[in-house]
C-alpha cells in the first residue's frame, strides 16, 4: 500500500491514495464516527440506485478509517479551469456541468425517497435549526469580524423572516448540503459525487443554487441561467414542476448559501488566520452585488440588505481581499543537459527534484515523439509503482511548504522537476503537481522549457 498526501483544505480528513498490485483505492481517517456512518449509509444506499458514487470496499469505524474506489483527480472545478478564459466557458466545460446538474435530480427525489434520514448528522433535516446555525455562522464570524455594523435586532428579526420564507417550500428531498464543483470528480467525462456525509432532507432550490453560485467557480450568469433552465428540465422527469412557484424560493436559498459560505472564509481566514481564505470573499461579493442589482426577493429584509450592501463597498474587505493574493506557485519540467529554472521572483529559489531514476519512456521507440502529456506516456508511467512512490514524496513535502508558505502569508514557490531530456519523466510530473495544486487556493504557473524550445 502506498499513502498519498491528501488533499489541502479544512476538513479534517486525512485522505491517501493506497497503491499495490497494479490497483489504487482511496484510504479515509476521520475521526468524527456521525459522520462516517452517514457517508457509508449514503454511498451504499446510492450506489443500490445505480447512481455515480464510489464504491466502498472496507470500513473499520472503530478507527474511523474506511476505503473507497479510487476516482482520479480531475474534480469539476479543476476540469472548469483548463476549459476557460475568463468569463468564456469552453463547450467540454458546460456539456460537463450539464451532466451534473441533469444528475441531482435523482439525488434529491428519486435515491431520496427511501433513504435512512435517521444516520443524518449533525441535523435529520435542513430545519429551522440548520438555518439559524447558518445565519450566525455568517453574522458572528464574518459580518462582526469584517468590522460592518449592524443592528442585532433587526437583524435578527430578518433572519427570523428570511427562515419562515425557507421553510415554507417543499423540503422532503434529499438535500446533499455541499453540492459545489470540488465535490464533483470527472471518470472519463462523467461526474461522480463525493462528499454527501452532510446530507439531509430539504428543499430543491438548495444544492443547485450551491452549484451555480459557487464562489471560486464564478460561472457567469448567462452560464448561469443555462444550466438552472437544464436542471428544471431534468427534474421534471421525476414530480410536477412549477417553474414560477420554484423561482420565488430559489434565490432565497442563493442567499442563505452564500452567507453560509462567507461564515466559512471568515471562520478560517479572520478567526483561524488562515488568510487563504479570504481569497474566495471577492466571488461571493461580486455574487452579493449581482442579486443586489438583478433580484427582488419575495420578502423584505432591510437590515441584511443593508449589511450586505456595507460589505461589498466595504474598503476592509477590498484591501483584505488584496492582502490575501493567493501564493503563487510556478512549476517548470527542465533538461538536465541544458540549464536549470532560475527563480526570479525573489524567493531565492525553491525545490528541484531530479527524476533520472525513474523509468524512462524516451528509451522505447513508440514513446520517443511523445511527451509526459500523451496519454501513452501517461499510462505507461503510472504502471510503475516507483513513479507513485516519488510523486507521493514529492506531493507530500511540497504540500507541506505550500501550507506553511499561505500561512505566513508568503508569495511564491518554485517546484522544478529535471530529467534527462525534460520531455516524459519530468513534464509528467510537473503536470501532476499542477493538477493536485489547482484549487488548493494557489495560483498554479506551469511551464515546461525543453518543450516550449521545441514549440510544443
Amino acid at each position: 500500500m502506498l499513502p498519498v498526501q491528501g488533499q489541502l483544505g479544512g476538513s479534517g480528513r486525512i485522505i491517501v491514495r493506497l497503491s499495490g498490485g497494479g490497483h489504487t483505492a482511496i484510504g479515509i481517517l476521520y475521526s468524527v464516527r456521525e459522520e462516517n456512518v452517514a457517508f457509508l449509509e449514503f454511498s451504499r444506499h446510492f450506489r443500490r440506485r445505480g447512481l455515480p458514487v464510489p464504491e466502498i470496499y472496507a470500513e473499520d469505524l472503530s478507527h474511523g478509517a474506511y476505503i473507497e474506489q479510487d476516482l482520479g483527480d480531475t474534480t469539476l472545478f479543476e476540469f472548469l479551469g483548463t476549459h476557460r478564459t475568463g468569463d468564456q466557458i469552453g463547450a467540454p466545460a458546460i456539456e460537463a456541468y450539464r451532466k451534473v446538474v441533469g444528475a441531482l435530480p435523482r439525488f434529491q427525489v428519486e435515491a431520496g425517497r427511501d433513504l435512512n434520514y435517521k444516520v443524518c448528522y449533525p441535523r435529520s433535516s435542513f430545519d429551522r435549526q440548520s438555518i439559524s446555525w447558518d445565519l450566525n455562522y455568517f453574522k458572528y464570524y464574518f459580518l462582526r469580524l469584517a468590522g460592518v455594523p449592524f443592528n442585532e435586532q433587526l437583524l435578527e428579526d430578518d433572519f427570523s423572516r428570511l427562515t419562515k420564507f425557507l421553510l415554507s417550500a417543499p423540503h422532503d428531498y434529499f438535500l446533499y448540503r455541499d453540492f459545489q464543483s470540488r465535490n464533483v470528480m470527472l471518470v472519463d467525462g462523467n461526474p461522480y459525487f463525493l462528499d454527501y456525509q452532510g446530507g439531509r432532507k430539504g428543499a430543491l432550490q438548495y444544492d443547485i443554487a450551491s452549484l451555480l453560485f459557487d464562489g471560486k467557480a464564478d460561472l457567469p450568469p448567462g452560464v448561469r441561467q443555462e444550466l438552472l433552465d437544464h436542471y428544471l428540465e431534468s427534474l421534471a422527469a421525476y414530480l410536477p414542476v412549477d417553474r414560477a412557484t420554484f423561482l420565488e424560493h430559489y434565490y432565497a436559498y442563493v442567499y442563505v448559501r452564500i452567507l453560509q459560505a462567507m461564515g466559512a472564509y471568515g471562520f478560517r481566514g479572520f478567526y483561524e488566520r488562515k488568510t487563504h481564505f479570504l481569497q474566495s470573499v471577492p466571488y461571493a461579493l461580486k455574487n452579493l452585488r449581482w442579486l443586489d442589482q438583478n433580484v427582488k426577493l419575495p420578502v423584505a429584509l432591510p437590515a441584511l440588505m443593508e449589511a450586505l450592501r456595507n460589505l461589498a463597498s466595504s474598503e476592509k474587505l477590498l484591501s483584505l481581499a488584496t492582502a490575501a493574493a493567493p501564493l503563487t506557485v510556478r512549476i517548470f519540467s527542465f533538461s538536465y543537459h541544458r540549464e536549470m529554472p532560475v527563480d526570479d521572483s525573489g524567493n531565492g529559489g525553491g525545490f528541484v527534484f531530479d527524476a533520472r531514476g525513474l523509468p524512462n519512456p524516451g528509451r522505447e521507440e513508440q514513446f520517443k515523439q511523445l511527451t509526459g502529456k500523451d496519454p501513452a506516456v501517461i499510462e505507461y508511467l503510472e504502471r510503475q509503482e516507483s513513479v507513485h512512490q516519488y510523486f507521493a514524496s514529492a506531493r507530500s513535502l511540497v504540500d507541506i511548504s505550500v501550507s506553511n508558505y499561505q500561512r505566513r502569508g508568503f508569495k511564491n514557490l518554485m517546484v522544478s522537476f529535471g530529467c534527462t531530456g525534460g520531455q516524459h519523466r519530468s513534464v509528467y510530473l510537473a503536470e501532476q503537481l499542477a493538477r493536485h495544486l489547482r484549487g488548493s487556493g494557489v495560483q498554479v504557473q506551469l511551464k515546461h522549457i525543453e518543450m516550449e524550445k521545441q514549440g510544443r
